[in-house]
C-alpha cells in the first residue's frame, strides 16, 4: 500500500484554486507588492508523499507556495494513459490545505492550450540522452512546453522537481538557462516506501504480486552502485544488474550508467559524477528509478 501522508499542522479551509490566467496574475500581483518570494510545484495531481516533499522544500524557500495540478496532454502519446491517469482532486486539495499552499493553479486543456495554439519547445541536450527519450519520443517535448509555460504564467523565485524523474529534472533546469528564464530549479530527493520503492502516481496500477516485486528495481541499483563504488568495470556491471531484472519477470528499457550533470555516457567510474538509471515494465506498469553512485 502507498505511505500514508504524513500530516502538518492544519491550517482551516481548502487552498483558493485559481482557474483563469487574470485570477493567477492578481494573486501572484498581491504577493510580489508586499515583497513576498513565491515558490512553484509542478504536478499532475494524484498527490503522495512524494509531491508533498516538494511542497515542504518549497516552503522552505519562499513566503508563498503555489501549486499547479494539470494532467498535461501534450506529454502523453496515443497509446499512453492519459485517459486512465489518476485523478484525485477532492483528495489533493485536502492534502495541500494541510501544507499550507497559498493557492492551487488548476487550468484547463482549453486555458493552457487554446485553440490556435501552436508552439512548442524541442528540447536538446539531456532531452537526447538516449533513455527515456528513445522509448517516448514525444515527452520531452511535451513536458519542456508545459513547464515553460507553467514558469511564465506563475514566474516563480523557486521551481521544485523530484529527483525520480531525474532526466526530467535535467531537461528542465537546461530549458530554463536556455531561455533565461528567471527561476531556480530545485531538485528535491526520490520519496521511497518502506522497502525502497520510489513513489509514483503509476504506482496504483500495480497488482499485489506485483507491488511486493517492484522494489527489486531500487535493490539493483543499490547492488549495481556499490560495485562501481569499490571500482568493478561499468559494463559487466549493468549486464548483471539487466539480467536479474530480467530474470524476476520486468522488461526492461533501459539500466544505464551517465555522468550526473550532463547524462553523457560513463565507461569507467573515474569519468565523473554517476546517476545510474533504470526503467523497466512490470505488467501495464512502466516504473523509473535511480540512484547517485
Amino acid at each position: 500500500m502507498p505511505r500514508k501522508i504524513k500530516k502538518s499542522p492544519v491550517r482551516r479551509g481548502r487552498p483558493p484554486v485559481l482557474r483563469t490566467l487574470p485570477a493567477l496574475r492578481g494573486r501572484i500581483a498581491r504577493f510580489r507588492s508586499k515583497g513576498e518570494t513565491v515558490a512553484l510545484v509542478p504536478t499532475m495531481g494524484a498527490l503522495h508523499a512524494g509531491h508533498l516533499a516538494l511542497v515542504r522544500q518549497a516552503r522552505r524557500r519562499a513566503k508563498r507556495v503555489v501549486v499547479s495540478i494539470f494532467v498535461n496532454p501534450a506529454q502523453f502519446a496515443p497509446n499512453e494513459d492519459f485517459a486512465s491517469y489518476p485523478r484525485t482532486w477532492a483528495a489533493d486539495l485536502a492534502a495541500l490545505a494541510e501544507f499550507k499552499v497559498d493557492a492551487v493553479w488548476a487550468p484547463s486543456v482549453a486555458v493552457m492550450y487554446p485553440e490556435g495554439f501552436g508552439t512548442k519547445i524541442a528540447p536538446a541536450g539531456p532531452a537526447l540522452a538516449g533513455l527515456d527519450d528513445i522509448y517516448r519520443p514525444h515527452f520531452f517535448q511535451g513536458v519542456a512546453t508545459v513547464v515553460a509555460k507553467l514558469l511564465m504564467q506563475v514566474a516563480p523565485d523557486f521551481a521544485m522537481f523530484g529527483e525520480k524523474d531525474f532526466q526530467q529534472l535535467k531537461v528542465v533546469t537546461a530549458m530554463a538557462a536556455d531561455l533565461d528564464i528567471p527561476v531556480k530549479i530545485v531538485g528535491v530527493p526520490t520519496v521511497r516506501e518502506r522497502d525502497g520503492l520510489a513513489l509514483s502516481s503509476r504506482n496504483a496500477y500495480l497488482s499485489a504480486s506485483e507491488r511486493a516485486l517492484a522494489p527489486m528495481l531500487y535493490r539493483t541499483l543499490k547492488e549495481c552502485a556499490a560495485r562501481l563504488k569499490v571500482g568493478e568495470p561499468v559494463g559487466p556491471t549493468l549486464a548483471a544488474g539487466r539480467g536479474q531484472i530480467e530474470r524476476a519477470g520486468f522488461a526492461v528499457d533501459y539500466i544505464e550508467a551517465r555522468h550526473a550533470e550532463t547524462l553523457a555516457p560513463i565507461a569507467a567510474p573515474k569519468e565523473g559524477p554517476i546517476r545510474l538509471l533504470v526503467a523497466a515494465r512490470l505488467g501495464r506498469t512502466r516504473l523509473i528509478d535511480n540512484v547517485a553512485v
